[in-house]
């Protein structure tokens, strides 16, 4: 692995399994990302050996803290009790104690959406921002983050807030504006509802949108009409990786 990293993000997603060597001075991949498809039958098995596989090919020596960031709600020491985008075998499943036994060494495990929204907070466009920091994606769901004063507020899921009497997500995700088909003006009414939400039980200071969408941001974000700032993540598709190997940073034993 490259000297100028400093930890190893993984970022597993329903479709693609990325995988880069991070230099944390700076937030960015210091050797370009690999990316291995998902396997059809997404098991804890078939997913850690991808998963040693992206330590292998990198060579990630054994001091170099790991990361991975996981599509559920992560506790450390409990097992899986909901997943939504790989195989319901995961149910039950310890899987910190999983991926640490598939790469023969300790790694430290974070949601995805949580890793996005570190990254952002240390390296992107919440950087210096105190107090509350909303950081969200916008994709097949509506995954959440939330951040105080740079400390991490695990595990939420907002996007499973009740909308229009249905998950949130299902009403404004932006799988909903492909699905149907909506104008940007239109879909941005809908994300006004979401984010007015959010802003009444919550009160945050800004608002961070990422997930694919967020590289045509101009096209929607100036039409959400709500009082907090809102901006896109700086971070886009590297956010997982890089929040990921942040967070083994400071986890590390």
């Amino acid at each position: 692995m490259i000297e100028t990293a400093q930890a190893f993000g993984i970022d597993i997603g329903g479709s693609g399994i990325k995988g880069a060597p991070v230099d944390l001075t700076i937030g960015d991949f210091a050797e370009p990302r690999w990316k291995i498809l998902t396997p059809e039958e997404s098991t804890p098995e078939a997913v850690g050996a991808i998963t040693k596989q992206m330590l292998e090919h990198f060579e990630v020596p054994e001091d170099v803290p790991v990361g991975i960031a996981f599509p559920a709600p992560i506790k450390p020491g409990k097992t899986l009790d909901f997943m939504a985008n790989l195989d319901k075998s995961w149910l039950g499943v310890d899987v910190q104690e999983v991926f640490s036994e598939a790469c023969g060494r300790p790694v430290n495990v974070v949601n995805d959406a949580d890793a996005a929204g570190l990254a952002e907070v240390q390296f992107g466009a919440a950087k210096g921002e105190k107090g509350l920091v909303i950081a969200t994606t916008l994709g097949t769901g509506i995954g959440t983050a939330i951040i105080y004063d740079g400390v991490l507020v695990p595990n939420s899921e907002l996007g499973h807030l009740t909308l229009k009497d249905q998950d949130a997500e299902k009403y404004a995700a932006a799988s909903v504006r492909e699905q149907k088909n909506l104008g940007y003006k239109k879909w941005a009414g809908r994300l006004t509802k979401y984010y007015s939400l959010l802003e009444t039980y919550l009160n945050p200071d800004l608002f961070v949108v990422g997930g694919g969408v967020s590289r045509m941001s101009e096209k929607f974000l100036p039409l959400i009409d709500i009082k907090t700032p809102i901006v896109p993540a700086k971070l886009r598709n590297q956010a997982g990786i890089v929040g990921a190997a942040y967070f083994a940073s400071i986890h590390q034993d």
